[in-house]
């Protein structure tokens, strides 16, 4: 940003701060808002310390009101500056709450604004053209954003936030009606969660960025997220490959189309991810390849099915099983037999030979009527 941003930055800070120092009647509420404004400084360089982030989680320890203020304060403040370096650590507190906030915390982001409205995370139009550097910095805003965006609506299909250490009981809940969900509501969750790495792996590259500490910070927490939605999705899978003999043809349709997405994603979040000694990341991909092939194999069955079915459905209707007028009629029924002739019905009761004789007239009498008609407009109903 160069020294005259710097300075630029430093005085807007003691400006911020001593407004919301003067104009908060609460002790309470001020002292909320000055940490959020000492947690999301100007410079550019330095991620919010962990001192900073600790006051802000621990206002969920307090009551609702607290909370509130302080996930009110963090929304204006990313939606009113102009700054790469305030926004991005604005994100990153936000991403912070989602990991380790209270439940109060969450229910508080959950529900900002109040009224509804507009996406609160949305900044797809922010743009900090004050140097390169921030202008690169702001692919990176604009990507953070729709990223946490993701997880709050994954969190939401799931019912409970995804990556929150505070939800380790919800978590778990989960894991144990896993068994009892449906498929379709089951692909439902593996989707959103196959969301949250696509949206991982359109991070951008830091080409003027490296070694940047506030981004290094948004990795490491983005690296943590990746292995819990790893987690998550085998758990799903494992569960999907004990369902293969009863999985129905759509059903396997999408899951090989899940599994096909999220296999697109493995060179991405490899080279992304140094993935050293763990299992979990190798054991999802030979999971990928082995359900992938399992659900195609059954799919092909299934596929072979509904051909020969069909294949016996048309022959029923084609061919030499059109009833011609000339030709003599046998039933499957014993006992009834309907044949429909351009709107009439013509009815023949097979019981005895004596009521044959009786209905034969019928029938005969109305063939003669429409000797004209062609032969392949007669469909037999047994």
């Amino acid at each position: 940003m160069g020294i005259l941003g710097d300075i630029i930055g430093k005085v807007k800070d003691k400006a911020s701060i001593g407004k919301a120092a003067l104009l908060s009647r609460n002790q309470t509420t001020a002292a909320l808002r000055l940490t959020i404004l000492r947690a999301t400084t100007h410079e550019a360089d330095l991620p919010p310390s962990d001192h900073h982030l600790a006051a802000i989680l621990s206002a969920g320890d307090g009551p609702r009101a607290s909370a509130a203020v302080v996930i009110d304060a963090l929304m204006r403040r990313l939606h009113k500056t102009s700054s790469s370096a305030v926004a991005l650590k604005c994100l990153l507190a936000l991403h912070v709450i989602v990991r380790r906030g209270s439940f109060i915390l969450h229910d508080q982001l959950s529900i900002y604004p109040a009224a509804g409205g507009r996406n609160y995370l949305k900044l797809s139009d922010f743009r900090d053209n004050s140097s390169p550097i921030t202008w690169e910095l702001s692919s990176w805003i604009r990507w953070y954003a729709k990223y946490l965006e993701q997880i709050l609506s994954t969190s939401r299909i799931l019912g409970y936030f995804l990556f929150s250490t505070s939800c380790t009981l919800e978590r778990e809940k989960a894991k144990e009606i896993i068994a009892s969900l449906l498929c379709k509501d089951l692909l439902r969750e593996i989707d959103g969660l196959i969301n949250v790495l696509e949206e991982i792996c359109k991070s951008p590259d830091c080409v003027q960025l490296q070694g940047n500490k506030l981004l290094i910070e948004v990795m490491g927490l983005v690296g943590e997220d990746y292995f819990t939605t790893i987690d998550e999705i085998v758990i799903r899978v494992e569960e999907f490959k004990e369902r293969l003999s009863c999985l129905s043809f759509v059903d396997s349709v999408e899951l090989v189309c899940a599994l096909k997405r999220l296999e697109d994603c493995k060179d991405r979040l490899g080279s992304l991810f140094e993935v050293t000694g763990s299992g979990l990341v190798e054991d999802l991909w030979v999971l990928v390849s082995e359900m992938k092939e399992k659900v195609g194999e059954v799919k092909g069955f299934k596929e072979e099915k509904m051909v020969l079915s069909w294949g016996r459905f048309e022959s029923a209707r084609f061919g030499e099983q059109v009833v011609k007028p000339h030709d003599s009629v046998q039933f499957a029924s014993n006992r009834f037999a309907f044949q429909f002739a351009y709107g009439e019905l013509v009815s023949v009761c097979n019981d005895n030979h004596e009521n044959l004789s009786k209905k034969g007239s019928k029938a005969i009498s109305c063939m003669h009527k429409l000797e004209g008609a062609r032969s392949n407009q007669h469909i037999l109903i047994c």
